[in-house]
């Protein structure tokens, strides 16, 4: 059975409906290695509708994390922003509202193409809108319980008048500069290293916000989660996941989610994927030298405790040409090897779409790499391929557009990726 029934057949009995999630923050250009998560948990949302089960499908933008440094791919000029929400700094470009939805967008964009169409919540709208305004008091009310476990099971020392809450500077706009100094409900009176000192009311919306070992479980409760995976790196003995269970248990009276934990995907020749050092390869990269039912391939037909090594050179080519193979294999054209398990329910949470009703016309991607680099446009192609006798004297309007497509992908991968 494949991963991904198995994850679904055990989490469907454990409630009526079912919310799963996955949550972002689109700091910088959100890479492959991201949409694993993205996409194991479609892989499951998709797997429960086929059994029948009620399902919803979330995403959380953590729109409201603060800028952590300057990044590689952003000027000097934003070290001024360093602290700050990323939905109130200005946009790279200058084309959108803010940091946030620079890349934002461009996500969202790459889920439509992968077929994924979740419920999208705006973590700053959550905190600006009052969503989070019980568990904030909560979290308040329970500090040192929530303290205590944090200390415990991660081996952290906190600050001596630590609070849940991250208050926001009125004067600088930072929320990783202040220090709280008295907490009376419902006034904590802070200091900020900009030399400001004040007082923040957490009755008012957006004031603020829980640290990330405190946001996480919280939103578990708010919006009634019962499924959300997570890389290794948040699932270590004393990470994010342990205390997260342990608060939202004690403090929020909710049971943990189930989940599944995922391996990194890395880049062959630089390791694990890091926007914030610029070794990675953003999804609308990806979807541009390859279809996106290639990409959903690559993510379903490993389980996810497995690290994928990703090659985007010659490597890409070996991994089109496997799908094509399974394609063959699933529609019969070619005897299925032994051993490839689960060939069926692989190809078929790869579509982005509806599943095919039969084969797409199929030329080899390696071919179409050399033809493009004869003639580039899809005329000067189509020519070719008649003339050699790939094309057949008539071929339906959507098998056209499906090679015009990997023509497409074929001369992005030449331009950007080819040794």
């Amino acid at each position: 059975m494949h991963w991904a029934d198995v994850l679904a057949k055990e989490l469907a009995p454990k409630a009526d409906h079912h919310v799963l999630a996955t949550g972002i923050t689109p700091s910088g250009p959100i890479h492959i290695g991201n949409m694993r998560e993205v996409l194991t948990t479609d892989g499951v949302y998709r797997s429960l509708i086929k059994l029948g089960a009620d399902a919803e499908f979330i995403y959380i933008a953590d729109d409201f994390d603060h800028l952590r440094k300057v990044y590689p791919y952003l000027p000097s000029s934003y070290e001024k922003y360093v602290g700050k929400p990323i939905s109130e700094i200005p946009c790279p470009c200058g084309n959108h509202k803010s940091y946030a939805d620079h890349f934002l967008f461009a996500f969202l964009d790459s889920l439509e193409e992968l077929g994924i169409e979740p419920k999208v919540y705006r973590a700053s709208e959550m905190y600006k809108t009052g969503i989070y305004q019980e568990a904030i008091e909560t979290a308040l009310e329970h500090t040192e319980d929530i303290k205590e476990i944090i200390e415990r099971v991660s081996k952290r020392t906190l600050p001596k008048h630590w609070l849940p809450f991250n208050v926001q500077c009125d004067k600088c706009k930072r929320l990783t500069t202040t220090k709280p100094e008295l907490y009376e409900y419902p006034f904590i009176e802070y200091s900020c290293e900009c030399g400001h000192t004040g007082k923040c009311d957490i009755r008012k919306n957006g004031v603020g916000k829980l640290p990330w070992r405190v946001d996480w479980p919280a939103r578990w409760k708010i919006l009634n989660v019962t499924f959300e995976p997570f890389g290794k790196d948040l699932g270590t003995t004393g990470g994010a996941r342990e205390t997260g269970e342990e608060i939202v248990k004690k403090i929020y009276d909710y049971a943990p989610p189930d989940f599944t934990m995922y391996e990194f995907i890395l880049l062959k020749g630089k390791g694990a994927m890091h926007s914030s050092k610029g070794t990675a390869l953003s999804a609308n990269e990806m979807l541009q030298m390859t279809p996106p039912e290639v990409l959903r391939f690559l993510i379903m037909r490993n389980q996810p405790s497995k690290h994928i090594t990703f090659d985007p050179g010659f490597g890409l080519l070996n991994l089109v040409d496997e799908y094509d193979q399974v394609e063959r294999m699933y529609f019969g054209e070619e005897e299925r090897i032994k051993g490839y398990k689960d060939l069926d329910t692989i190809y078929e949470l790869a579509q982005p779409g509806q599943i095919p009703v039969s084969i797409p016309y199929q030329i080899p991607f390696r071919h179409l790499v050399t033809v493009v680099q004869i003639g580039d446009s899809w005329e000067d192609v189509k020519e070719i391929l008649y003339r050699t006798g790939q094309l057949p004297d008539t071929i339906s309007k959507e098998d056209e557009n499906h090679l015009r497509q990997r023509k497409d992908h074929a001369l992005y991968w030449l331009d950007h990726f080819a040794p």
